[in-house]
């Protein structure tokens, strides 16, 4: 049985998914990027949690990460949009179906790579921060 930590990682990851870009999960970055662009989700640190007694629990705040791309000649509204889209997404359920207890993201920091023989891309890594508490830090 998968912990609540890998589930609500998967369940991020089904919520990237169903957008029109590629969304991939702890993957390099491919050779090429899709037209409507690429999302790689990245586990990232959970942090040191905050403990409460009685009931036991560990309360975190685990930082993923998104690594949105875009490539192409009008790569700044292709891009744009696509984090428009990743926004809208967690938007519309804050707790990804209940399982944890608030997610937001914060704002990207966007850059321009030259890209050898290729269009540029414009690439961004946006913070995503999963509120969740476990009885245990191992489950």
């Amino acid at each position: 049985m998968p912990t609540l930590r890998e589930t609500i990682l998967a369940a991020l990851h089904a919520r990237l998914s169903a957008l029109p870009a590629t969304a991939l999960r702890g993957e390099v970055l491919p050779e090429r990027v899709p037209a409507e662009g690429l999302l790689i989700l990245r586990d990232g640190e959970p942090g040191e949690p905050e403990v409460t007694l009685s009931p036991l629990a560990y309360h975190y705040q685990h930082r993923a990460e998104i690594e949105a791309v875009v490539q192409g000649a009008d790569r700044d509204t292709a891009f744009d949009t696509l984090t428009a889209s990743i926004g809208a997404a967690l938007a519309a359920d804050r707790t990804l179906g209940g399982l944890c207890d608030w997610i937001e993201a914060e704002a990207p920091r966007p850059v321009d790579l030259a890209v050898e023989g290729g269009a540029s891309l414009k690439a961004a890594v946006i913070p995503i921060v999963l509120h969740y508490s476990t009885a245990d830090p191992l489950s």
